[in-house]
């Protein structure tokens, strides 16, 4: 979960490294049958098609898969569709009860991932002209933002330039594996959520910078409920999930803990004092993060609701550009960003990256006991998706990510 991005505390991976991650997920297992997800031509996807990807090194994948579970990270899943072929395989321990590995098709808490779903929600409202990306959230919410906030556009909260701060909420505690274990059925609405930033100044004026906020994302969920006068829940199942038969998708109301048929169950480490440790397993937990990070999906459907996405079967031309269109506007210690990066890095619902050379588009996601993400080329010759089962709040580290994505992507010859 990436919600309250001052502490960061559960979302190591909103650090650029992390967003290479999303590179990881190509894999070198058992071959996938083909599905009408995959593979996508560049002509399907409305771009100019890019020079041939070097193949896969499945021994390499198989190879950095095989090394878990490691001290921090229990599993790993890893699925790579595209021109190179479709394969999909998981390492470690899913299940501390059976040993089994973490389940390549199974479902798993998708945390900031779930940022796409509501971007997309929103450019699609704005392409049926039922709000103004340029229109301001004070217009369409009056009162929700502290009076003294200058106005702050509907389309600033999608590729985070909107400047708002961010906040601060219970939800976070001391930010330790025990006091999550603890408190990991408690829940915020997401207006008790967004009252936090009474008091707080903003960061920048809005539009003159960029810096990744969770708080952005709720708001963008308040005024698709406030747009539709449905719940976001409802828009979501019937603009996304039912038109495009995604199986494991949900956004799961935010009273219920439940994972049905999940990937692998999440444990994280509580320390004692004497030094010793135990693990308890979190897979039940709270949603509370909603729009901005409580969705439930799987490999298989992030794949399909990825396609879609870039081949324009979501959005009209004009929308869809804007999913690849990033602000040039300075990065104000974005952590989606690359290290060292001066400029913006993200557009209205994707996050741009780059490894060795070879330009990915797409976002990462966590959640206690997660780190996941989504990415693939514009073109979708290469679609990644990986979901680690770290130990630790920090999240999985940056050894395990690097690892796999230069497996996955690796240096030209």
């Amino acid at each position: 979960m990436n919600t309250l991005a001052n502490s960061r505390r559960w979302t190591n991976l909103a650090v650029a490294g992390a967003v290479l991650a999303a590179v990881v997920a190509g894999t070198g297992g058992s071959a996938l049958a083909a599905s009408p997800s995959a593979p996508a031509t560049a002509a399907s996807a409305g771009v100019t098609a890019a020079p041939a990807l070097p193949p896969l090194d499945r021994a390499a994948i198989r190879e950095a898969v095989a090394s878990y579970p490691s001290g921090d990270v229990n599993g790993v899943l890893v699925r790579v569709t595209g021109s190179a072929g479709q394969f999909a395989a998981s390492g470690g321990i899913g299940d501390k009860e059976t040993g089994r590995a973490p389940d390549p098709e199974g479902r798993f808490r998708i945390g900031s991932i779930s940022k796409v779903f509501t971007a997309t929600v929103v450019l699609q409202l704005a392409a049926e002209q039922r709000l103004d990306l340029d229109g301001t959230v004070q217009q369409y919410l009056p009162g929700l933002l502290p009076a003294e906030y200058p106005p702050v556009k509907v389309g600033q909260l999608l590729d985070h330039t909107s400047g708002l701060p961010h906040g601060s909420s219970g939800a976070w505690g001391d930010g330790t594996s025990a006091w999550f274990v603890d408190h990991r059925f408690d829940s915020w609405t997401p207006q008790q959520v967004v009252a936090t930033l009474a008091g707080q100044q903003m960061v920048f004026a809005p539009g003159t910078g960029q810096q990744y906020n969770g708080f952005n994302t709720f708001v963008a969920g308040l005024l698709i409920e406030k747009v539709t006068g449905h719940s976001y829940a409802h828009e979501v199942k019937h603009r996304i999930i039912q038109p495009l038969r995604l199986r494991d998708t949900a956004v799961p109301d935010r009273d219920d803990p439940r994972l049905a048929r999940p990937a692998a169950h999440a444990y994280l480490t509580v320390p004692h004092q004497d030094g010793t440790s135990h693990q308890v397993d979190v897979t039940e937990q709270s949603p509370w993060p909603w729009a901005e990070g409580g969705l439930i999906s799987s490999a298989p459907d992030l794949d399909r609701f990825f396609t879609a996405l870039f081949q324009g079967r979501l959005l009209p031309p004009a929308q869809q550009e804007l999913l690849f269109t990033v602000p040039d506007v300075p990065n104000v210690n974005n952590p989606q960003c690359l290290p060292g990066q001066q400029r913006a890095c993200m557009s209205k619902g994707l996050v741009r990256t780059e490894i060795n050379g070879v330009t990915l588009w797409g976002k990462t996601g966590s959640r206690p006991g997660w780190t996941s993400g989504v990415f693939a080329t514009r073109d979708l010759q290469r679609r990644m998706v990986y979901s680690f089962n770290p130990t630790s709040p920090r999240g999985a580290d940056m050894r395990h990510i690097l690892r796999l994505a230069n497996a996955v992507v690796p240096p030209a010859k």
